[in-house]
């Protein structure tokens, strides 16, 4: 009778470090991503990007919906018509719209 309760106390303990073991990996590295972004999303917000000296490396890290393609539109366009006059002028650039503008306006100045 006592080696039943013994197998029966054995078998419990197993099955529940079994289950614990199985869930607890899942938790860990979800906690760990969601610090890296919450730094790299307050760092961001109180920093503006200015359209006329931001070269194509800075406006592709730090715009949303800008990527390399765009971010060298961006310069070239620059380039060939002289410095923005306002935000609102990047609607010229071949490839940003106002989605784009939108939800980028708030980093942007020009000076």
């Amino acid at each position: 009778m006592r080696n039943g309760f013994f197998y029966s106390l054995v078998f419990a303990f197993l099955t529940s470090a079994s289950i614990a073991a199985i869930a607890a990996p899942a938790v860990a590295p979800q906690a760990e991503k969601a610090t890296m972004v919450t730094e790299g999303m307050t760092a961001s917000p109180s920093e503006k990007v200015d359209l006329n000296g931001a070269d194509a490396a800075t406006l592709q890290k730090q715009l949303s919906g800008v990527g390399e393609a765009k971010a060298k539109a961006i310069v070239a366009y620059r380039d060939a018509n002289g410095p923005f006059a306002s935000v609102d002028e990047l609607l010229e650039v071949k490839g940003i719209g106002k989605a784009i503008l939108d939800r980028n306006r708030d980093k942007l100045e020009v000076n």
